[in-house]
């Protein structure tokens, strides 16, 4: 077996369902110093020694490209130069962990999480740090991570719901983060912690998790869908903003596309023309919410896309430099409120194109396709819409039934039917 060196490293692979260990081995090797690399790919240098109770401990020194391969071997022989002088490094290590704070225990999270779950999108791994930031560490960051209480963490879902955790923080030279409270935000925050927590067990920081067994709020569900009139309105908006020129043409753009495509926000503004397949009528994103997917698009969708002059590599693209348009909810506070609809969101025009969808006689499944709902379930906010087809042919039918009724009460004969017996 060789010498741990960087050539070695570089040419390991992860086997799936196993670990791999490579061992220093050969001239001027290090007895204990080795390398695991775990099925998901991450890979770290380790030392492996016994105490003076002749028990086996293995100490992680650090992850590959954090460490090059000779400072983990210098690392490592620290370590083992404590072992021999009576100590035990894994045992220091697991009691600074006990004292640690949920600050400090967030920090490691943040830094090793991502390796550790590397199928987690990094935009999601951006939103917990918002939510870590922004409401755990105001409110947690002082407490030792070992001592937290499922009441604390009651008690922190409580006073996030309150807003005991809102504030308005200048980021930038014109940056602001609005920072609310409510119920919503409160649970979600609680899952963030509650996966952190997990993360601390793993880790030996605490024994068990305390956000096992807090349950969630079940915060208000905002769904919200345009009737054909309020469509209607809101189209004649745009076209009395572009004609003002009071809204960009990118937003516009991308308003119509959210309105005639059902996608997300994000799905729009990071489209590139290569995803679109005007052949086929449809757009191939390789990236998602729900990881890739293929969208149907009608022709009143091709048709706005093939009218966006191509300026650059993005559909929708930024007013100055390379990037996508970012400006996007300015322009779109500007809309809603001219159309008279002051708290409607950008997502609710994907609610509409499937609250259209599904009046029109669509089921759940195939509305749930076009969306690109991973999930049955996250299409059944619409399931009450279901109905409204079923409704109609109910109301005409009970209208001419009503309408007959009425005729027998003012005297009008009605004539039996031909072919079947009367009964006394």
């Amino acid at each position: 077996m060789p010498k741990i060196t960087k050539r070695l490293v570089d040419a390991l692979r992860p086997e799936p369902g196993r670990d791999v260990f490579k061992w220093d081995a050969g001239d001027g090797a290090l007895k204990g110093f080795g390398l695991r690399v775990k099925s998901t790919g991450a890979a770290s240098y380790f030392v492996q020694y016994r105490n003076e109770q002749g028990r086996t401990r293995r100490l992680v020194l650090g992850r590959v490209g954090e460490l090059t391969p000779d400072e983990a071997r210098e690392l490592a022989a620290d370590k083992l130069g404590q072992v021999r002088k009576g100590g035990d490094p894994s045992a220091d290590r697991h009691a600074a962990r006990k004292s640690m704070t949920v600050t400090e225990l967030a920090d490691l999270y943040l830094r090793d999480g991502p390796a550790e779950k590397p199928n987690k999108k990094l935009s999601s791994w951006v939103t917990d740090r918002s939510n870590i930031e922004r409401h755990i560490v105001p409110l947690l960051g002082r407490k030792l991570a070992k001592g937290l209480t499922p009441a604390d963490v009651a008690r922190f879902q409580t006073d996030i719901a309150k807003g005991k955790s809102a504030t308005d923080i200048k980021t930038g030279f014109r940056g602001r983060a609005i920072v609310e409270g409510g119920k919503g935000i409160a649970a979600r925050t609680l899952a963030v912690l509650a996966a952190m927590l997990q993360f601390g067990v793993a880790r030996g920081a605490l024994e068990t998790n305390p956000a096992k067994g807090v349950r969630p709020f079940k915060g208000e569900k905002k769904v919200r869908f345009l009737s054909e009139s309020e469509v209607s309105r809101l189209a004649d908006t745009l076209n009395a903003l572009r004609a003002e020129r009071m809204v960009s043409p990118a937003a516009l753009a991308a308003i119509r596309l959210l309105l005639l495509t059902g996608c997300r926000k994000g799905e729009i503004l990071t489209l590139k023309w290569e995803y679109i397949d005007f052949d086929r009528g449809c757009l191939n994103l390789p990236d998602s919410k729900t990881g890739a997917k293929t969208v149907p698009l009608a022709a009143a969708a091709l048709e706005l896309l093939a009218e966006i002059p191509q300026v650059s590599a993005w559909v929708i693209p930024a007013a100055s430099g390379t990037g996508h348009f970012v400006g996007l909810q300015k322009a779109w506070k500007r809309v809603r409120t001219r159309a008279g609809f002051p708290d409607l969101r950008l997502h609710d025009l994907r609610h509409s194109f499937a609250s259209f969808a599904v009046a029109d006689g669509a089921t759940l499944y195939m509305v749930g396709k076009v969306l690109g709902h991973r999930q049955s379930r996250t299409t059944e906010v619409y399931a009450h819409l279901s109905d409204d087809p079923l409704r109609a042919l109910a109301n005409r039918t009970a209208a001419r039934i009503a309408s007959a009724m009425k005729g027998a009460e003012a005297g009008a004969k009605i004539l039996p039917i031909r072919g079947r017996a009367e009964t006394a």
